[in-house]
């Protein structure tokens, strides 16, 4: 199907179009009614004219001296000879008696039988003459029968004629006009269009995120380039996140890549040499070793996919009771830390989240507790609610954290010096962090009472 000519406009030329158009509408909307404004005017004052006229006839005695009255009159100066003027008189019956002008005679009508018989007062109408359009004024004489005066307007019309050639004229002019000035308006209107236009295509052509726009316009110009500055630094952050994320995960993956690889290069050596072949304690150890590394090294992976792609949520959202979530949490944390007790003392609180993170952030804390409490000791579990938030907090018997490791701990692959021996990859605390922040809370770190770690998760209630 083809489009319509009016789609496959230029933005330019479409704003073009439409301020030629809409100062065309306007200057033929003026000139049309300033002309029949002046028409009106014109024409009432041609009528009020022959109607003075009429009434100065009717105080006469025959047309003649009717027409003679009406030239010789200084009331009525410029108007000498007969200006085109026809003075006529009616019996009571409405015939003619007599006439005196330019015309013969001025032809009947319907409405002059009225006047000369007294129904009537005094009548105007339009009459062609000859080709020529006369306007009449009927009056009532006081001795009874009528008068009429009729003149040609024609130099009424010259004049309406003459408007209206130059009114045209100036309108044409206003249109052309309209259309260059409608042409540079939509040139200098669009220029930060075509700035924003040029940015767009150099970051496709050069893969530069830095490279913004100045914000010289304003109103929503000025917003557009504003917030097109601003996708380019978020697009420019998520960019170097990424890099960064890369760059970790391949420092990370580094080590126990190099283990695996290591141990397999001795299995397989050994193997190959039976004078230097492994006792069965050692190989059983050694295999063990591959399963646990193989353990942790898929567990990294999963971590390193789930903090990617976490930033971008598959899960809804939903109105949820958090102490229930936290209560699964637990229950999964007790089944994989048997020799950690988990106490939980829970409260009412509504929120609006994805259960599946924030069960997720919760066992990650609840994990990191346990690997550092020692067996028989207890991981304690609190809820609380305060000035429109609902706090989580999970305290541990360990040696707790030193305070140069307190600003570092919810930071990506970060480790402390005495973490470094425990499994763990350093990204179940970021993951914890990360969620929070896209729920509109905050992840805390801190001493507990006891000397161990404590872990605040903080959450804004749901709306009542």
């Amino acid at each position: 199907m083809k489009r319509p000519r009016w789609k496959t406009l230029s933005l330019r030329a479409r704003l073009g179009v439409l301020v030629a158009v809409a100062v065309a509408i306007a200057v033929v909307t003026v000139s049309a009614s300033s002309w029949s404004i002046t028409r009106a005017n014109l024409y009432d004052q041609f009528d009020a004219r022959l109607q003075s006229y009429a009434q100065l006839a009717a105080k006469t005695s025959s047309p003649e001296e009717a027409l003679q009255t009406l030239r010789s009159t200084e009331e009525h100066p410029g108007f000498g000879r007969d200006g085109g003027l026809t003075v006529q008189f009616l019996s009571a019956t409405g015939a003619v008696t007599g006439t005196a002008g330019t015309m013969p005679v001025i032809p009947s009508s319907p409405l002059d039988e009225p006047v000369a018989s007294g129904s009537l007062s005094r009548t105007s109408d339009v009459r062609r003459i000859a080709g020529d359009r006369f306007r009449v004024w009927t009056a009532q004489r006081s001795d009874g029968g009528a008068v009429q005066v009729a003149q040609d307007s024609e130099e009424v019309e010259k004049t309406l004629a003459r408007l209206g050639f130059w009114l045209l004229a100036v309108s044409l002019v206003g249109v052309l006009g309209a259309t260059f000035t409608g042409r540079a308006i939509a040139r200098s209107a669009l220029r930060p269009v075509d700035d924003l236009t040029a940015a767009a295509e150099n970051v496709a052509r050069t893969q530069e995120l830095s490279a913004a726009i100045d914000v010289a316009a304003t109103g929503e110009i000025g917003r557009l380039a504003t917030s097109f500055n601003a996708m380019l630094g978020a697009l420019s952050r998520s960019r170097d996140e990424q890099r960064r994320l890369v760059e970790d995960a391949g420092h990370e993956l580094r080590t126990p890549l190099a283990s695996l690889r290591n141990n397999i290069e001795l299995l397989i050596h050994a193997d190959a040499n039976p004078q230097r072949r492994l006792s069965p304690e050692d190989r059983s150890r050694l295999l063990s070793d591959l399963d646990t590394q193989a353990i942790e090294l898929t567990a990294l992976v999963g971590e390193l996919v789930e903090l990617s792609t976490g930033e971008r949520p598959s899960e809804a959202a939903e109105h949820l009771v958090l102490a229930d979530v936290v209560r699964s949490a637990v229950e999964r944390a007790r089944s994989r830390w048997p020799d950690v007790f988990f106490e939980a003392e829970l409260t009412g609180a509504e929120v609006v989240a994805r259960p599946g993170a924030i069960e997720r952030a919760v066992v990650n804390v609840l994990d990191n507790a346990a690997k550092w409490s020692p067996s028989g000791t207890t991981v304690l579990v609190t809820m609380s609610v305060a000035s429109g938030t609902v706090r989580v907090r999970v305290d541990d018997e360990g040696p707790g954290i030193a305070e140069v490791d307190l600003p570092h701990v919810f930071e990506r692959f970060y480790r402390a010096d005495a973490a470094r021996a425990l499994p763990g990859s350093g990204l179940g605390l970021a993951i914890v962090d990360q969620v929070l922040t896209q729920h509109g809370g905050r992840a805390e770190a801190g001493h507990a009472d006891g000397g161990g770690a404590r872990f605040d998760l903080v959450l804004p209630l749901a709306a009542s």
